[in-house]
């Protein structure tokens, strides 16, 4: 028996399962540091305003293009090693976005760095595999909710920094932090050498016929992709908002980003429902929960209530990650063997949506307000519903 045999045998320790949730939080949080400088950036580096959603989308499509075309590998070759060299590619991205002096040097840095950034997507899957079937949704609400605070967390870090020592030190900052990283997930994680007998294009092939032939995986990327485009949307206007409505700088936005932050605390809670058989009750609930949420933020910021708008925030955050793990939980729960590739599948159809969501953002709000940047999506979510009504029918 392996050494790794016999950690999935015994699950996951308390340890390994906070350095896989640090390392998702840490890793992913890269992908939306610039969400909230988009003014900033775009000023400095002389973008057109209604452009500046392009500086936080091409971080997201380098992302779907990593998660297409690198994720998909844990299920080929040794999965430390390959997040040793995303994490590399990551640092490397950084350095180019805090050095950028160039609009075109800048996007081709933040796309190396969403391609870098994907290895969060090779820890899931990795944590998961580790772990025992009946604790399953246990260790993915876990670890995700590393990941979704390292997200929430990204912007009120990102913004407070900027505010008082310019946006190039976020990407300054967190290049150190990821080669500590670097360092640690080398020394902790244990190897895990997939059993295939594939190459690579079989590998990318057999992702593509997954996305054609498996009706679940189909639904909840559809489900989370949508999920994914109006959260991006709404964090990506918000900061517009925020300065042009409420007059807030650096430091107001910073502050509003951070209590947004609270939402990462659903996702636990998200796993455990999973576990006792509530992913279609959680999934509705989620889809529901946004569309009111995503309508009260248009609701309270005519009333310019801050508070109000704040709490919307909260709720947005907390039901998106609910579906978020509802629906890994039933992706991982398809094929063990194929985990990396489910995962690559889902994730880059998300991304995807997600990049269009901060493209549409800025497009949407300087064009027709705050109105017609939530209206958009909360139409997308009525389309959603429809669809998700269709599984009580078939079933």
């Amino acid at each position: 028996m392996t050494i790794l045999e016999h950690r999935s045998e015994a699950g996951l320790t308390p340890a390994l399962t906070l350095l896989f949730a640090f390392g998702c939080g840490a890793t992913v949080a890269n992908i939306y540091y610039s969400q909230p400088l988009i003014g900033l950036i775009s000023q400095s580096l002389g973008m057109e305003t209604r452009l500046a959603g392009l500086i936080v989308t091409l971080t997201q499509i380098g992302y779907g293009a990593g998660l297409f075309f690198i994720v998909s590998l844990s299920d080929l070759v040794e999965n430390r090693r390959l997040i040793q060299v995303m994490t590399l590619v990551l640092i490397v991205g950084l350095i180019g976005v805090a050095s950028a002096q160039t609009v075109l040097m800048f996007m081709a840095a933040s796309f190396l760095v969403g391609i870098g950034a994907v290895g969060t997507q090779v820890l899931v899957p990795f944590a998961v595999h580790l772990a025992r079937e009946h604790e399953r949704g246990r260790v993915v609400g876990n670890v995700m909710a590393g990941l979704l605070t390292g997200i929430m967390l990204a912007r009120p870090i990102s913004s407070g920094m900027a505010a008082y020592f310019g946006w190039r030190s976020v990407f300054i900052a967190s290049a150190v932090a990821m080669t500590g990283l670097l360092g640690l997930l080398s020394w902790r994680l244990p190897r895990r050498v997939p059993k295939t007998g594939e190459h690579y294009g079989q590998i990318l092939l057999s992702m593509l016929r997954l996305m054609r032939t498996e009706p679940a995986l189909q639904r909840r990327a559809f489900y989370q992709g949508s999920v994914s485009l109006v959260f991006n949307l709404f964090w990506t206007g918000v900061p517009l908002l925020l300065a042009d409505r409420f007059g807030f700088d650096q430091r107001g936005i910073a502050l509003f980003a951070l209590a947004g932050a609270g939402g990462a605390l659903a996702a636990p809670l998200a796993g455990r429902l999973g576990d006792r058989g509530y992913v279609r009750a959680g999934t509705g609930l989620a889809l529901v929960g946004m569309l009111v949420a995503l309508l009260l933020s248009g609701w309270f910021q005519q009333m310019h209530w801050l508070i109000g708008l704040g709490l919307a925030a909260i709720l947005l955050d907390g039901f998106a990650q609910t579906n978020q793990v509802m629906s890994q939980r039933v992706i991982y729960s398809l094929s063990a063997e194929m985990r990396g590739r489910l995962n690559a599948a889902y994730m880059t159809v998300m991304f995807l949506m997600a990049a269009l969501g901060s493209t549409l953002a800025a497009l949407l709000y300087v064009g027709g307000g705050w109105w017609q940047a939530v209206s958009a999506p909360a139409g997308l979510l009525v389309v959603v519903l429809a669809v998700f009504a269709t599984e009580f029918r078939r079933r």
